[in-house]
Order: C-alpha cells, then sequence, then structure tokens
C-alpha cells in the first residue's frame, strides 16, 4: 500500500479541567515547552512561539490616580486649616468698622507758632472738592482697574507677576488702592503671606461695605505722604502751601508718585527723584486716557516745586522726645491736642543750621559721622535741640538717648567735690606721674608740670591732678556731686571716674552744667509747659515748683571763675564769646572716639557732642576744637541783641579776696630742655604748650 497521510493525533475534550500528560517519558525540556509548539528540528521549528500580550498600564494609572488624590486631599485640608487659623486672626467682620482717625498732635514753640504736626493733620479734603485730576493721578498709577474690579485686580496681579520676573527683581506690585486702604486702616506693614490673605479678605469686605467714590476719599485722607503728613490736604499744604483743591496736575502727579516711597520721594529730600517719578504719573495717566496729550506734555514741562522748608527735620526729634513724654503727662491722647513748649524756633533753626553746616565743611577732613546741641535757659528749659545731623537717615536721638564716656567734662565735679572739703582754686597740687593699682593715666602731652593750682590744672585739664583729688576725697563722694547736679546714669565709683569714664547723656551733662549756671539751684530739664484740647480747654500745665540749692553760691562762684579759664587761656580759647563772661569745659575721650563742650552764660548753658555712632575713632577731634568752634558760632547768634549779664556773681563776698590766676605772679617752673622760660607764667605756657587740644 503506499503511504497515505498521517492522521493527526485525536484531542480529547478536557471540558476546561487542565491536560494531564501522561507521557512520563517526555525530558524536563520538553515539558516545558508548550504542547502545541513545532518539535525542534521540524520544518515549523524555525517559527518563534507567540508572546503573551502584556496588560494595559490601568495598573499605574490607577496608582498615580490614588497618589494625587490623597496629595490633593491633604493639600485642601492644609489650606482649609490656613484659612480658618488667618480667619482667627483677622478683626471680627461682623462688627468692623473703620477706625477714626488718629487724633492731631500739634506741637508750639514759646512764641506759639506749630513746629510740627503728629499723628493725623486734623484737616481732610472731600472728594467731590477735588478737581478730577487729583483722584485720576492715584488710579492711572496705583490701580487701572480701579471702578472695575471688586477688592483685588488678577489682572495688575499678573502683570505685576510677569514684570517681576522679567526684571528678576519685585519692581512692580499689583496691590489695589482697596488693598492698600486696608493694609492701612488695620492692618501692620510687614511683609509676610499671612499678613496678604488678610489684607484680600479685608478688601473685599471693604468693597462690600463701601462705594467706590467713598473708598477712594478714605484713601485720600489716610494715605502716608512722608514727612509726617497723613491725607491729601495736609500733604498739599505741607509740599506746596496750598489746598489740595488748588492742586495742578503736576502737582498731583507728583503727590501720587509719593505714596510708592514717602521717604525716599518726598520732594523735600529728593526733589530730583520726586520729579522722575511724577513725569511717571503723567505719561500714566495719558496712557489711560485721563488726561489728553497736551495737558501732558504741560505737566511735564513745568514740573510741581515743592516750597522751601525752613527745617531740614531737626525738630523731629523733639517730637519724638514730647510724644515719649505725653502719656505720663496727660495719659493716652484720644482726642487733637496743642503742645506748648519751650522751644524757641530760632534757636531751634540755628541750632540746626551751625551744627550741620560745621559738619559738612569739616565733617569729612575729621572723619566725624555724627553730632548733637542741647541748649537750655539755667532753669532747665529746653530752648533747642539737635538729636543728629540728619533725622531723615537715624531717628536715634543722640542728645537723649546715646550715652558716651564724657572725658574731661566730667572733671567739674571731681573740682566741685573738692572745694566743697576745703580746697580753693587756689589749692597747689602736683602734676606728676601717679600708679593707680598698675594703671598710670597721663596728660594729653605726656609732660608733667610740677606744683599747679586747682584753676591751672582745670583750666589746662591735666589728668594726673584730677585723679589725685579723686583718691584723696574718693570716687564714691564725686559720683554724688554728680547725682546731687542731675547726672541720671550709672557711674562706676572707681580712679578712672576722675576721667569721665562712666557714660552719661548731653542732656544730662548740660543739665548738670546749668547748676553753675543758676547760683546753685536744682535742674530738672522739661520742653512741655502746657498742654490744651482743640477747643482751648487745658488739660495739663507744668507746675512751678520752688527749686532747692544743690550747690552753695560761694562754691558756686569759685568753680565759675575756675571754668572762665578754659575759654581765657585753657583748652577752650576757641569757645570764645565777645562781651559776655563765659565758662565751661572741653572733653576728650580715648582715641578721639567723643569730643564735647559744654560752656554756659548767664542766659543760655549749651553742649556739643560730636562723635560716630559706630564708636570709630576720629582724626584728632578734641573738645577745644571742632565742638568749641560749634558753640561759639551758635552762642554768638543766639546772645545778638540780648543785654549781656554777668555769671552769678559771689553773693557773700567770699571770693573777693581771691586772686584771678591770670593776674597772680609768675609761677617758677623747673628748667629742662625744650621747657618754658623760667619767668614765664604757668597758665599762659600751658596754653601755648595745649591750644586746641582736650
Amino acid at each position: 500500500m503506499g503511504l497515505g497521510r498521517r492522521k493527526a493525533p485525536r484531542r480529547e475534550p478536557t471540558f476546561g479541567l487542565p491536560r494531564i500528560s501522561l507521557d512520563h517519558g517526555l525530558t524536563a525540556k520538553d515539558r516545558a515547552a508548550p504542547v502545541d509548539a513545532p518539535a525542534r528540528g521540524n520544518s515549523g521549528g524555525s517559527e518563534k512561539p507567540p508572546r503573551k500580550k502584556r496588560r494595559s498600564g490601568s495598573g499605574g494609572g490607577r496608582r498615580w490616580f490614588y497618589w494625587s488624590f490623597v496629595f490633593a486631599l491633604w493639600m485642601g485640608i492644609a489650606c482649609l486649616g490656613a484659612l480658618v487659623w488667618l480667619g482667627a486672626h483677622l478683626p471680627p467682620i461682623q462688627s468692623l468698622e473703620v477706625p477714626p482717625r488718629p487724633p492731631s498732635i500739634q506741637i508750639a514753640g514759646m512764641d506759639g507758632a506749630i513746629l510740627v504736626t503728629r499723628g493725623d493733620s486734623g484737616v481732610s479734603a472731600n472728594l467731590k472738592d477735588l478737581p478730577p485730576h487729583v483722584p485720576n493721578a492715584f488710579i492711572a498709577i496705583e490701580d487701572r482697574r480701579f471702578y472695575s474690579h471688586y477688592g483685588v485686580d488678577p489682572v495688575g496681579i499678573a502683570r505685576a507677576l510677569v514684570a517681576n520676573v522679567l526684571r528678576r527683581s519685585v519692581s512692580q506690585g499689583g496691590s489695589t488702592l482697596t488693598q492698600q486702604l486696608a493694609k492701612n486702616l488695620f492692618l501692620t506693614q510687614e511683609r509676610t503671606l499671612s499678613r496678604k490673605v488678610q489684607e484680600l479678605a479685608l478688601a473685599f469686605w471693604l468693597e462690600r461695605k463701601f462705594t467706590k467714590a467713598e473708598i477712594l476719599d478714605l484713601y485720600l485722607n489716610r494715605v502716608y505722604f512722608g514727612a509726617g503728613a497723613y491725607g491729601i490736604e495736609a500733604a498739599s499744604e505741607r509740599y506746596f502751601a496750598k489746598s489740595a483743591r488748588r492742586l495742578s496736575v503736576a502737582e498731583a502727579a507728583m503727590l501720587a508718585g509719593i505714596v510708592k516711597s514717602p521717604s525716599r520721594l518726598a520732594p523735600t529730600r529728593n526733589p530730583e527723584g520726586a520729579t522722575r517719578r511724577a513725569e511717571v504719573v503723567v505719561n500714566a495717566m495719558k496712557e489711560t486716557g485721563l488726561i489728553d496729550a497736551a495737558r501732558a506734555k504741560v505737566a511735564i514741562a513745568q514740573p510741581g516745586r515743592a516750597i522751601k522748608q525752613v527745617s531740614t527735620g531737626s525738630v523731629n526729634y523733639l517730637a519724638d522726645w514730647i510724644m515719649d513724654a505725653l502719656n505720663d503727662i496727660v495719659g493716652r491722647v484720644e482726642e487733637d491736642i496743642v503742645v506748648q513748649t519751650s522751644i524757641d524756633p530760632v534757636l531751634q533753626q540755628s541750632a540746626e543750621l551751625t551744627l550741620l553746616d560745621e559738619l559738612a565743611k569739616k565733617g569729612d577732613k575729621f572723619s566725624v559721622g555724627q553730632g548733637a546741641l542741647v541748649t537750655m535757659s539755667p532753669d532747665g528749659s529746653v530752648r533747642a535741640m539737635v538729636g543728629g545731623r540728619d533725622y531723615a537717615a537715624s531717628q536715634f536721638n543722640r542728645a537723649v538717648a546715646a550715652k558716651r564716656q564724657p572725658g574731661s567734662a566730667f572733671k567739674p565735679f571731681v573740682y566741685l567735690t573738692a572745694i566743697e572739703r576745703g580746697l580753693t582754686p587756689e589749692t597747689i597740687r602736683e602734676d606728676k606721674p601717679i600708679s593707680v593699682k598698675g594703671w598710670k593715666p597721663e596728660n594729653y602731652t605726656h609732660e608733667y608740670f610740677g606744683p599747679v593750682t586747682l584753676t591751672q590744672a582745670l583750666a589746662m585739664s591735666l589728668n594726673t591732678v584730677s585723679v589725685r583729688l579723686t583718691l584723696e576725697f574718693g570716687p564714691t563722694a564725686v559720683a554724688r556731686t554728680a547725682y546731687r547736679l542731675g547726672i541720671s546714669s550709672k557711674l562706676e565709683p572707681n580712679a578712672s571716674l576722675a576721667l569721665g569714664t562712666s557714660e552719661v547723656s548731653l542732656l544730662e551733662l548740660v543739665s548738670a552744667y546749668a547748676t553753675f549756671a543758676n547760683s546753685g539751684m536744682s535742674v530738672l530739664p522739661h520742653v512741655v509747659d502746657e498742654v490744651y484740647s482743640k477747643q482751648g480747654k487745658l488739660l495739663y500745665k507744668r507746675e512751678q515748683l520752688a527749686p532747692s540749692t544743690v550747690i552753695e553760691p560761694r562754691y558756686v562762684t569759685m568753680m565759675n571763675a575756675m571754668m572762665q579759664e578754659t575759654l581765657l587761656m585753657g583748652t577752650a580759647r576757641k569757645a570764645e564769646l565777645p562781651g559776655w563772661q563765659a565758662a565751661g569745659k572741653t572733653g576728650t575721650t580715648q582715641d578721639f572716639r567723643d569730643a564735647w563742650f559744654i560752656g554756659y552764660t548767664s542766659h543760655l548753658v549749651t553742649g556739643v557732642w560730636l562723635g560716630n555712632d559706630d564708636n570709630s575713632p576720629m582724626k584728632k577731634t578734641t573738645g577745644g576744637g571742632l565742638p568749641s568752634e560749634i558753640w561759639s558760632r551758635f552762642m554768638k547768634a543766639a546772645h545778638k541783641g540780648v543785654p549781656a549779664a554777668p555769671l552769678p556773681p559771689d553773693p557773700g563776698g567770699f571770693f573777693s579776696g581771691f586772686t584771678n590766676p591770670r593776674a597772680a605772679q609768675p609761677t617758677q617752673v623747673a628748667a629742662r630742655p625744650g621747657n618754658a622760660p623760667r619767668q614765664q607764667g604757668l597758665d599762659e605756657w600751658l596754653a601755648d604748650k595745649l591750644f586746641g587740644r582736650r
């Protein structure tokens, strides 16, 4: 029979059950192969077995969706918690009201003229009375979509964000006028996320509570314009001496530009910057169609010009000092008041001009960065105070708050202690080297002159004599004398106290010297005389307390005679005051870190301090140099037209027998190389040696 086709083996149905192989003779490799796979080596063996299809990525997608949902859920919980926390720290919206404007505090000089106004100016402008270009200037530069948004402007925020990213700096802000008003009325100026969220919530509340016109009216009357001016009316009066109703386009643009940075762009401080910013505002008004091109051209060609200010800001040091004292005087201020002070506006302006002018001319030469000046009448009434070189740059009052070493300006307390214990201006003490437990104080010139009178030692500021007197009567006695005369700072009762190593303030030192100018009566420095309400009700009047005697008149006369010599032949000959009896003392600390001169007449007591805030040394600036020159220039102007009067005389005639050292017989000085001739008076020779020093 011929070969026929082989029949394929019959497959038995499995009915869905797993097939059980009965061929136990198959190798492990054969058993591992699929049953239907062709045998290797056959004609069909070159074909690869079909791969199993993998399942789609639905499992990975489900996992991604799950974790995204979990993350979103937790983020939602976190945001909800943040909103709850922020809501808890918001003012209660249901009872929220626009706070009343702060009270106006007008500080007046002794002649009644207003020196400065703190708090609110007490004046406001009505939006409907202003020319349209005034509010339009603020809308153009601060919030172009003011009338179309509901408190927050997403377009403005996006624009500011893009601009800041492109410039890689914060060059624009996205806050609306409503947000700015919310910040000014209810919030602090800190830049935090929580404060920003609160600002947004309050902006929505303001938009719901008030009309656009009311919001704009509130904004214009509450925004700060620098130089103590709050509100458009106060700013207009402050910078242009006119009502806001009469502002030109250029002036309105300048005021609108100030809001961005009042301290930097105030036209009284930075006229060029204010003008450039005003031009930006004018162009913005033109771009938004709020003014036409012709008016814009005129406004740019004729920019606003701020009026010249009488003061560049030193009166603000006084205002800060007074504001600190008001709470103790009248309690919390809740109504408009007028504070009548002892300040003489003429002297205040002269003090500021003198100090700033001298520092401008000589400050760089001598590495002097700061200065302060205080002048008062002998009864303690402060007539002028300059607390620093530039109030806008630094509000720290160096006349009141700064504590510095007075150096030799402290020595009058040492000599008064000695005089009160039986010594006289003619008493002789040795000027020679001294050692105190290893400390060896030296004179400025490192020279010693043997026996000298107390008058000569004080006038020439001989350190060794001051230390000897302090050791003779005790540092504690010297400290008690200073406390009795009005020094309130802590004094260390040690030998170095003789050279003024314990820190004091300029105000303390001037008030202590005032006792020498008023026959030895106690002095309490003061500046506030009366406080009135705006309706004229007297709220406070300084009580005229009877002063007590802190120095016996005869000792006052001795001290005045001794300290006159400082100006006549001692270390302060540059502090001349022709026609007046004047006395005082210079002071210079180690490495020229501080330079002082405190001097007085029967009319005024004035102190000058120069130094640097970081306590760095000056270039050989001594109390007998620049401070004495500033004192002399100021006192000459302050005494112009005032009838001359002598320093307190000796009422008991005790001092009538004292011989003025300048008229005494020449003091003999041992001859040595470089020394003065034997017959030359010691005082004149010392003055020549030490002229302009210490």
